[in-house]
């Protein structure tokens, strides 16, 4: 007996959960009326959202730096150090505190974003130049719900008693933003973006804007900015060293003159020399002139040394992908986003239409 009703217990639960498909179906085609009604209000509402979403282009960049042995030896020592590995001592001693893994996040500084604020552009279907500043403040189109609701903040905002804001929105101080200018700021944490390949080292650099001709225009003046910034920054000591020798260049030069022009003079006014003080002195100043020769020449070979130094660590870079205006946009894609809500607006309805019905409980498997 207990046999029995332990073969029949396991038949009952098989029964209960048993998905009844043809009551589901039943249960959907009873009410399909409301799907002609959700389904192209969904669409209409759906597309008119889209359609009030501006175009945005992407523009990218590639670079590849040129490393010395030496260099390559620092971005080896700094990739190997993120896996917490350490090299020799002779090697980490030679890197440099700026390497190819961090110049996403100097793109991402505040300093180099304001220092893009001044670049002249100008749209593509129009010859008026303007800096980017400007263009991001007031030519960026935004959906029609956004300008509702940023027209009815202001109201509330010019209903209250605030005092007058007296900072100049044109004069941009990286260390003091004003709150439009932080926004701008962090707008271009997405328009602009860097990134760096840890194994070929390669630089990507992508710009994302409305435009299509400032898209590349700004692509290719970051890359621009970014080069001059790692030259400066590379360069840094070696210049001072060559602005150095050459003011210590130039004040041998004078010395070297002063001293030839004395030795000279002296000489052409004592042609006859008659006295041994006359012919010592003489020979002191052709010396003197001798010493301050040979300082002249030691300042002018170290010049020459400084001046190849700069060049030597000027760093290279070969561009393998130049800035292009794109012809085809990068977004929105409007039909695949608009299938997509139609697909969740048909997913709810049958679940709703499920639940009244009380075919949504079987159907997830609750009593």
């Amino acid at each position: 007996m207990d046999n029995q009703q332990q073969y029949n217990e396991p038949q009952e639960q098989e029964e209960d959960s048993h998905i009844d498909y043809k009551a589901i179906l039943a249960a959907l085609k009873k009410r399909k009326s409301l799907y002609k009604k959700v389904l192209p209000i969904t669409f209409v509402v759906a597309c008119i959202i889209m359609l009030s979403i501006p175009n945005y282009y992407t523009c990218e960049v590639q670079l590849a730096p040129e490393l010395s042995t030496s260099r390559s030896s620092s971005s080896i020592s700094a990739l190997a150090s993120q896996f917490g590995l350490k090299m020799g001592s002779g090697v980490m001693g030679n890197s440099e505190a700026l390497y190819p893994t961090l110049y996403p996040d100097l793109v991402n500084s505040t300093d180099f974003k304001v220092s893009l604020f001044n670049i002249p552009v100008h749209k593509k279907d129009s010859t008026r130049v303007t800096s980017y500043y400007d263009y991001l403040m007031n030519d960026q189109k935004e959906p029609w719900w956004s300008s509702a609701i940023g027209a009815a903040v202001e109201g509330l905002v010019s209903l209250l008693p605030l005092e007058e804001d007296t900072i100049d929105e044109h004069h941009v101080d990286p260390f003091q933003l004003t709150k439009l200018q932080t926004m701008i700021v962090k707008s271009l944490e997405k328009k602009v973006v860097c990134d760096v390949d840890n194994k070929t080292l390669v630089i990507t650099i992508s710009v994302t804007d409305q435009d299509p001709l400032i898209c590349a225009t700004m692509a290719d003046s970051v890359k621009a900015r970014l080069q001059d910034f790692i030259t400066e920054y590379r360069t840094k000591k070696a210049r001072v060293d060559l602005e150095y020798n050459q003011k210590l260049y130039e004040e041998a030069k004078v010395r070297y003159d002063e001293a030839r022009e004395k030795y000279a003079t002296y000489a052409d006014a004592n042609q006859e020399l008659m006295y041994q003080t006359d012919r010592t002195r003489l020979i002191n100043l052709e010396n003197d002139m001798q010493l301050k020769y040979n300082a002249y020449n030691s300042m002018a070979q170290q010049l020459i040394a400084s001046e190849a130094k700069v060049q030597e660590e000027t760093p290279s870079f070969t561009t393998l992908q130049s800035a292009t205006v794109p012809v085809k946009k990068a977004g929105p894609a409007r039909s695949k986003i608009v299938l997509i809500i139609l697909f969740l607006a048909f997913l709810c309805t049958s679940a709703w239409i499920l639940h009244k019905e009380g075919q949504l409980k079987p159907l997830l498997g609750l009593s």
